[in-house]
């Protein structure tokens, strides 16, 4: 049985090929994690009043200067077909994944 206070794992989808090409348009993080927005607890009733922002589970960042894409394997529980998605798109575009843990955000003074 998974520890409930283990951290989920995380995959990291890196914006550049594997041909070492940044991978275009520009926005291509932001455009991904946005047609996954919906996928995050208390979406499904939310309707039209919903707000909008990334999914916890699917969510842009910049590490390095590099777009890349944080994948929660929780996505995985709520929406398969979604964790698919997400994962194919990496693959079609020969985008590498890594799986990691995001660090926690330093607290501002």
């Amino acid at each position: 049985m998974a520890d409930p206070e283990a951290k989920p794992r995380e995959f990291f989808i890196h914006g550049v090929t594997v041909h070492g090409r940044p991978f275009r348009p520009s926005d291509w993080a932001e455009r991904l994690c946005g047609v996954l927005s919906s996928y995050r607890p208390g979406a499904a009733g939310a309707g039209r009043d919903a707000f909008i922002g990334y999914s916890p589970y699917v969510r842009p960042v910049t590490i390095g200067g590099v777009k890349c894409v944080v994948v929660d394997e929780r996505l995985r529980d709520i929406e398969l077909m979604a964790f698919n998605f997400v994962m194919n798109f990496a693959r079609d575009n020969e985008l590498p994944v890594y799986e990691g843990c995001s660090l926690p955000e330093p607290e501002r003074k």
